[in-house]
């Protein structure tokens, strides 16, 4: 049995989108909540990153020109009507930065406290987040920037990305299109937000997307995620696993249409603790991303922190 250590902050509570918004400040609530209910959950304060970690992945006019959009007062779009629905408010820069310090910060237990297994319970999320470009309630791409961590700070040589929210990563695909040592293999539903994610779309062979209709039942999900995804991973052999874990292909979530249960996370995430176990000693850092019911949250993360401590 692993523990499993939760990074989080209660900063990453204070980022507000507006009244009636789905990406808000209850969702961390219950995770968090429903983690403490769990045995052998450590949870640990993330701490701010520094800027210089971010430009691994963004640049700095970038990072530079989002944080001087952020306002004094009320919230500001980052994007134009009818799209506008990833916001900027006063405590936007804290929330970022925690929520990227909590990746950073479980590489670093990962790497020199030799820890196994990994969840950043934050917010915002981070995988919609292109190299320059803020979309989908994501300003930040959380989890490339871990994964460029990992490799310029450690020398790991062979990441492998997992993304089973149900929306494709178009950001993370972005970052790493042409890059043969990350591994990044996604299961999605299509057509949704944001529209990417095609079977065509492969880089250098380091891209593997599993695009599934609305109305995809849990047998049809998980063995369309064993064939093109763990198949695929496995020949890959990576030597660290990150996990951009979605709860939006949940029966219940509000926007999307996938029919997944709460148990079937569990499954999901022992599929990839099993390959980890065999791959890279079983490390395994996880990233909250989507998720908008908050029922369906609480029973979901607790499926997938039971699997991570396999």
């Amino acid at each position: 049995m692993n523990d499993v250590i939760v990074y989080t902050h209660k900063d990453c509570f204070l980022k507000f989108n507006g009244n009636n918004h789905p990406e808000r400040k209850e969702r961390i609530e219950t995770v968090n909540n429903s983690l403490k209910k769990i045995n052998n959950v450590i949870f640990k304060e993330s701490e701010n990153t520094s800027l210089e970690n971010i430009y691994l992945v963004h640049p700095e006019m970038y990072v530079k020109n989002l944080f001087n959009m952020i306002p004094n007062e009320g919230l500001k779009s980052v994007e134009k009507e009818p799209y506008a629905d990833t916001y900027l408010c006063p405590n936007s820069r804290n929330a970022i930065l925690k929520s990227v310090g909590a990746g950073i910060n479980a590489s670093d237990d990962l790497i020199k406290n030799k820890s196994k297994r990994f969840f950043c319970s934050i917010r915002p999320p981070g995988h919609h987040a292109e190299k320059i470009r803020a979309n989908g309630f994501c300003f930040f791409n959380n989890i490339a920037i871990t994964a460029k961590y990992l490799i310029n700070k450690y020398s790991i040589n062979k990441i492998g990305i997992i993304d089973f929210d149900v929306h494709h990563c178009n950001g993370t695909q972005d970052i790493f299109i042409d890059q043969e040592n990350v591994f990044l293999g996604s299961i999605h539903q299509s057509p949704l937000f944001p529209g990417t994610g095609s079977k065509d779309e492969k880089g250098k062979n380091n891209i593997f997307n599993a695009p599934i209709k609305a109305g995809t039942e849990s047998k049809e999900f998980i063995d369309i995620f064993n064939q093109t995804i763990i198949e695929n991973l496995d020949k890959f052999k990576p030597e660290v696993i990150l996990i951009s874990a979605g709860f939006d292909a949940h029966k219940r979530d509000p926007l999307a249409n996938i029919n997944l249960e709460s148990k079937d996370f569990f499954y999901l995430t022992k599929i990839i603790t099993d390959l980890a176990n065999i791959h890279c000693e079983g490390r395994i850092i996880s990233f909250l991303e989507g998720g908008y019911d908050l029922i369906a949250l609480e029973e979901a993360i607790q499926e997938h922190i039971k699997a991570l401590m396999i």
